[in-house]
């Protein structure tokens, strides 16, 4: 064998190595990027994501800067939209709690864009998701857009298996989300 020989195969096995030794990391990382792919999935409105104390400054916000339009009671009005009820869940269903909290800060106040913080911002929407029957849970809304965006705004529970469940419960979202589609 000549010496050019034995350097074409020393090189073949070098590459195979590092082809080796790149499939081993892919590897080694695939249950890391599992595990993180996990910690981001996606969640809805109904997994608690808010907490009381949220909502309770929120409720303070909404006083002072919602309620002269969208009404004590988040209902809205003929020129507002509804923060409330069958409207409401009819407008958010399927959207992201980060969909929702980006239109306030674009558009609200309309008189003072941009005075709401975003940690305003999302202890409002914890009120507003307390006032639309979701239950509040251990942590509060994060103020961030992303993990925002990983929330699903879903007017009916979903049952355990990932399905929707029936209308006729109890909870004021469901019965909010009857309301609208019986009209």
């Amino acid at each position: 064998m000549s010496s050019f020989d034995v350097d074409m195969k020393i090189k073949k096995i070098k590459i195979a190595a590092a082809v080796i030794a790149g499939l081993a990391a892919i590897g080694a990382l695939r249950p890391e990027l599992r595990a993180q792919q996990t910690a981001e999935a996606p969640r809805s409105v109904w997994d608690g994501v808010y907490t009381e104390e949220q909502a309770k400054r929120g409720e303070s916000l909404c006083a002072q800067e919602c309620a002269r339009c969208h009404g004590t009671e988040l209902a809205g009005n003929d020129e507002t939209p509804a923060l409330s009820g069958p409207a409401f869940l009819a407008n958010w269903d399927g959207l992201t709690v980060g969909d929702l909290s980006e239109r306030v800060r674009r558009t609200m106040p309309p008189n003072k864009l941009g005075r709401l913080t975003r940690q305003q911002i999302v202890d409002i929407l914890g009120h507003v998701l307390k006032v639309n029957g979701f239950p509040a849970g251990k942590t509060e809304l994060d103020p961030k857009a992303e993990p925002l965006k990983q929330i699903r705004i879903e007017a009916t529970k979903p049952k355990a298996n990932g399905q929707s469940s029936p209308s006729g419960d109890t909870d004021r979202a469901q019965s909010a989300n009857k309301d609208r589609r019986s009209t």
